[in-house]
C-alpha cells in the first residue's frame, strides 16, 4: 500500500497535533466502570456515553461535548463553548434530559476528567437519578463509542479544517450532527439504519 501511495502522490490524512497534558490534582469522585467496554442497549435510555473533543478556529480552540445514546448511537445532547468546563459537560446533559424525558436509572459513562467530578456534575446526576460510570484512568478504548464519533465527525466533516470564527464551526457541527449523522448516516450497529 505504501508503495502504491508513493506512486500516486498520496499522504495518509492526520488529525491535529497531540496537546501538551499537564499534571491533574487528586480527583474528587471516582465512580465504578459500569459499562465495562459492553456499548450495546437491548432499548433506548440504558446507557448514555459523554466525551469532549476540541475542534480549531482562528479564533482559538471551540470545544464540544456530546452525550450518546449506546442503543441507536445517536446524539442526544451536544454543547459547545470557547471554554472546557464543567458547564460544557452540563450543556450537552441538560439538552439530553430535554429530549429523553424518560431518563431515571440510566447509566451515564464518562472519562475522569475534571467535568465529570465535579460537585456540580455529581449533584446533576443525583438530581435526575443517573448511575455515573467512569472509565479507568487515560484508557480512551472504555469510552470508544464517544471517540469513534468524535473521529467519525473529524473524517467527515472537519477534515482538518481550520474554521475562520467559533460560530461558523458551530454551524458546522450543528448540520452534521443534526442534519446528517443522526438523520442519514448509515451504523453498522444498528442494522445499517440511521440513529433515528
Amino acid at each position: 500500500i505504501l508503495r502504491l501511495m508513493k506512486g500516486a502522490g498520496i499522504i495518509a490524512q492526520r488529525g491535529y497535533k497531540r496537546r501538551t497534558s499537564y499534571k491533574a490534582g487528586e480527583l474528587s469522585m471516582v465512580a465504578e466502570n459500569l459499562l465495562n467496554r459492553k456499548f450495546s442497549g437491548s432499548k433506548p435510555n440504558l446507557a448514555w456515553v459523554i466525551d469532549i473533543t476540541y475542534i480549531r478556529t482562528q479564533e482559538g480552540w471551540l470545544f464540544l461535548a456530546v452525550v450518546l445514546d449506546l442503543y441507536s448511537r445517536s446524539v442526544i445532547g451536544w454543547s459547545m463553548s470557547d471554554r472546557i468546563n464543567t458547564d460544557l459537560a452540563l450543556g450537552a446533559l441538560t439538552m439530553a434530559c430535554w429530549r429523553r424525558r424518560d431518563h431515571a436509572g440510566v447509566v451515564v459513562h464518562s472519562d475522569q476528567g475534571c467535568q465529570y467530578t465535579s460537585y456540580e456534575w455529581n449533584s446533576m446526576l443525583k438530581a435526575n437519578g443517573f448511575k455515573p460510570s467512569m472509565s479507568r484512568r487515560g484508557n480512551c478504548h472504555d469510552n470508544a463509542c464517544a471517540e469513534s464519533f468524535f473521529s467519525l465527525l473529524k473524517k467527515e466533516r472537519i477534515r482538518r479544517r481550520t474554521y475562520p470564527t467559533r460560530d461558523a464551526a458551530n454551524s458546522d457541527v450543528f448540520n452534521y450532527i443534526e442534519l446528517f449523522y443522526n438523520a442519514k448516516r448509515r451504523h453498522g450497529n444498528n442494522g445499517d439504519l440511521s440513529p433515528m
